[in-house]
């Protein structure tokens, strides 16, 4: 199933163009490639103009280390294949959970499209891909019984040096601790003191903590908005969400309180936010489907020939094996990979092309990224995806330009912007339009303007 995850995200779901659907790869490729280049990790921003030199937490150096190394050998083709690979880690490690938990070889398969629904929300060419892998991992390790907790320190680093994810871990750790005790407790302290050990230290969980806690500027963000199950083609979202609630109710009828529990935090998070919906798929769905089989089999005996099926098929597939599918899975990926890009229906391509050296350019934050990676982190950018670094006023300030809003004449009139790079149908243009401003390059997703 790693190998079918493979492909099929660099065929069906064209992985090529849609790992790059968010331009924030861009930034974080630089970022990479700038680390290997100086030696150094950056404190203060070095892409932006309307924040420069400001003290910045690239709190995800460790993933864009990786990235820019991917790129400096291949191009977006070697990033997009190691997300690609990175995706279907997650996949073996999903099934490998449902296994050691009991959920058996059928009901792990049949499950597997809604997983892969709700997770392609966010598969995407960014660190968080990681962070999957580490939590997944974590998981399964609990399962396993946590043997040598000491490596909990070392984990616990790793981790706070790859994604901001890295507070679940002592979580996940305390969780199983309270029902199990023991190794557990030991381990949730040396993975929480282990996250220290990063570049920033405990500035980093200040960061991180006063982000998650700033409703006001998470209330501006769309994937942190609860998530809207009746849109069209959502209905495998919806039932792996249904999924995961009835598992958390049988795994206390079944006595597993830390399943219960670790399946209803996240399952209150992706009820909360649409960033959510993807973690829970992926870290806990197992849990839940083990849940499930776990009670049919007890409280419907009739079902146990299905399942024995199910362990006999299971039988069968280890001595199997199946790891050398992965090579040919590799070489259809890197083919398909080689057209690797950020698309350009979505990102202004062409229209870039045109921006003159030196121009003080407005453009959403959607294109920050994108501009960042094409010109090297040489184009100043006026705003990108890194909303914990601009903050919630400055949000406000550019919501209001973008929308049009009453008084925008005005801030954008401050920033004495040179150029701007919209949308083509963004009301923005419009406006820009009936002040005089002229279109100099136009393309599908974006037009450069410029005052007379």
């Amino acid at each position: 199933m790693a190998a079918l995850t493979l492909v099929w995200c660099f065929t069906l779901f064209d992985g090529a163009h849609k790992l790059f659907r968010d331009s924030d790869a861009g930034w974080h490729i630089r970022t990479g490639e700038r680390i290997l280049s100086t030696g150094q990790l950056p404190y203060v921003d070095p892409y932006s103009f309307s924040r420069a030199g400001r003290p910045w937490f690239a709190w995800e150096w460790g993933a864009d280390v990786l990235m820019g190394a991917a790129h400096r050998m291949s191009g977006l083709r070697g990033v997009a294949l190691l997300y690609g690979t990175a995706l279907a880690a997650v996949t073996w490690l999903w099934l490998t959970l449902q296994f050691q938990a009991g959920a058996g070889f059928l009901p792990a398969l049949l499950s597997i499209p809604l997983m892969f629904s709700t997770a392609n929300l966010h598969w995407l060419a960014r660190p968080h891909v990681l962070g999957w892998l580490l939590l997944l991992g974590l998981i399964l390790w609990c399962e396993r019984g946590a043997a040598r907790p000491g490596w909990a320190f070392l984990f616990g680093a790793a981790w706070a040096n790859v994604h901001a994810s890295f507070f679940l871990g002592p979580v996940v750790f305390a969780v199983y601790a309270l029902f199990r005790g023991g190794r557990y407790w030991l381990a949730a302290g040396l993975a929480a003191l282990g996250t220290v050990m990063n570049p920033y230290g405990i500035e980093e969980h200040q960061h991180v903590l006063a982000y998650l806690l700033n409703g006001e500027l998470l209330r501006r963000i769309g994937e942190f908005q609860t998530f809207n199950f009746q849109l069209e083609g959502t209905a495998q979202i919806v039932l792996c969400f249904a999924l995961c609630g009835i598992g958390a109710v049988l795994a206390l009828v079944e006595k597993r309180f830390e399943w219960a529990l670790l399946i209803g935090l996240f399952w209150l998070i992706a009820l909360r936010s649409a960033r959510g919906l993807p973690v829970m798929a992926v870290s806990v769905m197992p849990l839940a489907v083990a849940s499930i089989s776990i009670w049919i089999r007890r409280a419907y005996p009739r079902w146990e020939s299905f399942f024995r099926y199910s362990d006999n098929l299971r039988v069968i597939d280890r001595r199997l094996g199946g790891a050398w599918v992965m090579v040919p899975a590799l070489l259809i990926a890197h083919g398909v990979a080689g057209s690797a890009g950020f698309a350009e229906s979505e990102f202004p391509v062409k229209a870039a092309a045109a921006i003159p050296a030196g121009a003080r350019l407005f453009a959403p934050d959607k294109f920050g990224g994108y501009l960042i990676y094409r010109s090297a982190g040489m184009q100043p950018v006026f705003f990108d995806g890194r909303s914990d670094f601009y903050g919630v006023d400055f949000m406000k300030d550019y919501i209001r330009m973008v929308e049009v809003r009453p008084g925008w004449q005005a801030l954008f009139d401050s920033w004495k912007f040179s150029h701007a790079l919209v949308p083509k149908d963004a009301p923005l243009r419009a406006a820009l339009e009936t002040r005089g401003w002229r279109t100099l390059s136009a393309d599908e997703a974006a037009v450069l303007m410029a005052p007379r």
